[in-house]
């Protein structure tokens, strides 16, 4: 395992067999999002993307939650939650960069993305929860807007990937209404792909990042991309795009190998060529 020195320790970053964990790490904060944490994130994301010895990234949080969102208190402390010492124009030009470089970037790199809830997940820090492809979640876990409850509209592109996933009424409700969704309610709307006890939230996760990072890179970026167009796409342009990306995938040696594979009944060995 490798220790990555992310510039803040409010994010710790470490590459393992391919796998690159991204954690968190403000506990006592419950994981509130700092500028140090945002400015780090974007840059391991974007590093994340290119490197290709990453092959598959896990978002996760230090101690008992996820993320608890924007910082609060902060926000409190200066009156203001989106402008602070910026220009209006200015504060806008930054959240938007800074949403396409986290969220946006988690939910658009070729790469299979996971996040592993240990504890709450609300706000922007459930939006970048929803970015990520597959979700797993301790049992204790939760999911939550919250931010009727203070005041905002929402961030981090929690409004678009929240009605992909449970439709616009549901999205609704638990925007308007703020809801505490358990980790069984999550698994059932389809919000989480797994729920584990809490103790084994680790364990979990690593098995299903290892697998996917021993998995078929090249195939798993035009799936991303497939599935990624086809929420919002048109039909026919989805099915060039599945067309195209199929055909290419079939001249890989990951295609050649699992065939291969497939005939003798055995496991294959994918090299991401």
């Amino acid at each position: 395992m490798t220790s990555i020195d992310t510039g803040t320790n409010d994010l710790l970053a470490n590459l393992d067999e391919g796998v690159l964990t991204l954690t968190l790490n403000r506990p006592e904060a419950r994981n509130a999002m700092s500028g140090a944490m945002t400015g780090a994130l974007s840059q391991q994301l974007a590093w994340a993307e290119l490197d290709p010895g990453v092959k598959c990234v896990v978002l996760t949080g230090a101690g008992r939650g996820f993320c608890a969102g924007g910082d609060v208190k902060g926000m409190a402390a200066r009156g203001d939650g989106t402008v602070g010492d910026n220009t209006i124009d200015g504060a806008i030009h930054r959240q938007r960069v800074n949403q396409r470089a986290t969220a946006g970037k988690l939910f658009k790199m070729p790469k299979p993305t996971i996040a592993a809830l240990p504890g709450a997940a609300a706000g922007a820090g459930l939006s970048l929860a929803l970015a990520c492809d597959l979700r797993i979640m301790a049992d204790e876990a939760i999911m939550t807007t919250a931010f009727a409850k203070i005041g905002f509209s929402g961030d981090y592109g929690g409004t678009y990937f929240l009605t992909q996933l449970v439709g616009s009424a549901k999205a609704r409700e638990l925007y308007y209404l703020s809801s505490r969704v358990s980790a069984e309610e999550a698994l059932r709307l389809g919000l989480a792909n797994w729920i584990c006890p809490a103790e084994q939230l680790a364990e979990k996760t690593g098995e299903i990042a290892l697998g996917l990072a021993n998995g078929p890179t090249v195939a798993f970026r035009y799936m991303k991309e497939n599935l990624n167009r086809a929420m919002g796409g048109d039909v026919d342009d989805c099915l060039d795009l599945e067309a195209t990306h199929h055909v290419h995938c079939g001249q890989t040696a990951d295609h050649r190998e699992a065939a291969k594979a497939f005939v003798e009944k055995r496991q294959p060995v994918f090299t991401g060529r």
